[in-house]
C-alpha cells in the first residue's frame, strides 16, 4: 500500500511541552520515549579515554558481537548513522518501510533514491510480503504499536529478497526484553543487517553508540563510508562495560518485563486498551490528540501518533521512573483525564 510520508518526529521533546504549557521542567512525568527509565550505572571513565584517540581495536566489536549472539558487529554513532549511511551502500529499489514506525527510514531510502513504499500493519500479516519489493525495513519490536514478529517469519522474507540481490534491516532497538526473537545469529548472511542499540534497553541513548550486524562485506564498506572514530572514546569504555555486564542484563530484563506489565495494567484500569512492551505501552484511540492534550495538562507527557496507513492514532506511554511519586502522579493524571 502506498500513503504519503510522514514528516521526521521523535520524542524526549519536553521543553516543546514546558513552552506550550508554561509548566516547569521539574513538574513534568516525561513518557514521551521509550528509553529505559533507570539506565546502565555509568562506570568511572579513566582519563586516557578523553585525552587520547577513540582506539577501533579496543574489543568493542569483539564484545557486542558476543552480547548479541551474532557473527560480527560494527560500532556506530547511535543507529542513526547507520541508517541515514545504509540506504546509499544498496542497490536503488522498491523499499518496504512501515506507515506507523521510526520516522527516520523513509526519508533516508527516499534521498538515496529508492522508491519507498509504505505499509500499513496488515501487511505484515502477509507472508508474501517481500514478494514486490526489492529491500524491506522490518523494526521488531515495532515503535509505536508494539508489534512483534516471529523470526522464522523474517527469515523467510530475508531468503525471499536474497535470492534477488535484495536486503531485509531489522531494527531490533527493544528486543533486549526479548531476546528469543532476535535474529542477529543470521546476520552474517547476505541480504540481512540487523541493528542494535544501547539507547533503549541499557537506556544510554545520550552515549550515541550502536551496533550494525552483517555480513563482512558490507561492514567494511560502511565502516570505508563513515570513517574512523565515530563512536568517542568515553562512549566506547560505557558500550563495553554495558555489553559485558551479563548480570545487570538479566536483572534488568525482569524488572522491565514487571514495570511494563504493571503500565499495562495501570492503562487498562483506566479505559484504555494498552499493546504492551516491556519498555513501552501503544494506545490506539481515536481521541489520541485530545488525551495527549488532557494528559499535558496534568503534567504527563506522552508521545503522539497521527493515523497512519491503516492505523488508527494512538499515544505511546514510556516506563515512569521506579518512584511512588512519578507512578502516583500518572496514576492520578489517568483517572482525573478519563473521568472527564
Amino acid at each position: 500500500m502506498k500513503f504519503a510520508l510522514a514528516p521526521i518526529r521523535h520524542g524526549g521533546d519536553l521543553q516543546a511541552a514546558v513552552r506550550r504549557y508554561g509548566r516547569p521542567v521539574a513538574e513534568w512525568l516525561d513518557l514521551s520515549t521509550g528509553i529505559n527509565p533507570t539506565g546502565y550505572p555509568v562506570p568511572p571513565i579513566p582519563a586516557e579515554a578523553w585525552q587520547r584517540l577513540p582506539d577501533d581495536d579496543d574489543g568493542l566489536a569483539e564484545i557486542a558481537a558476543q552480547a548479541f549472539g551474532a557473527p560480527q558487529a560494527l560500532p556506530v554513532a547511535g543507529s542513526q548513522a547507520a541508517i541515514r549511511t545504509l540506504p546509499q551502500l544498496l542497490a536503488r529499489g522498491r523499499v518496504g518501510v512501515a506507515a506507523l514506525g521510526y520516522s527516520e527510514y523513509a526519508p533516508a531510502f527516499a534521498a538515496a533514491g529508492h522508491e519507498v513504499v509504505l505499509l500499513g500493519e496488515s501487511d505484515f500479516a502477509q507472508p508474501s510480503l517481500a514478494g514486490g519489493l526489492d529491500h524491506l525495513v522490518v523494526v521488531n519490536p515495532n515503535n509505536p504499536s508494539g508489534r512483534l514478529l516471529a523470526p522464522q517469519t523474517l527469515l523467510a522474507w530475508h531468503a525471499t529478497l536474497a535470492a534477488r540481490g535484495g536486503t531485509l534491516l531489522v531494527d531490533e532497538a527493544f528486543i533486549d526484553c526479548t531476546p528469543q526473537h532476535s535474529i542477529a545469529a543470521h546476520s552474517g548472511a547476505p541480504g540481512l543487517v540487523v541493528l542494535r542499540s544501547l539507547g533503549k534497553f541499557y537506556g544510554l541513548a545520550g552515549v550515541r553508540c550502536g551496533f550494525v550486524l552483517g555480513e563482512p562485506a558490507l561492514l567494511g564498506a560502511l565502516r570505508e563510508r563513515l570513517g574512523h572514530w565515530t563512536v568517542s572514546g568515553p562512549a566506547r569504555v560505557i558500550a563495553r562495560a554495558a555489553l559485558a555486564d551479563t548480570g545487570w542484563q538479566t536483572a534488568n530484563r525482569e524488572r522491565l518485563t514487571v514495570q511494563g506489565e504493571r503500565l499495562s495494567a495501570l492503562l487498562a484500569d483506566g479505559g484504555l486498551a494498552p499493546v504492551m512492551q516491556p519498555l513501552f505501552c501503544w494506545v490506539p484511540h481515536q481521541y489520541a490528540a485530545p488525551l495527549h492534550d488532557a494528559l499535558a495538562r496534568h503534567g504527563v507527557w506522552t508521545r503522539r501518533f497521527d493515523a497512519a496507513g491503516d492505523c488508527a492514532p494512538g499515544l505511546r506511554f514510556g516506563l515512569p521512573p521506579d518512584s511512588p511519586h512519578a507512578w502516583q502522579q500518572l496514576e492520578t493524571a489517568l483517572s482525573a483525564v478519563m473521568r472527564a
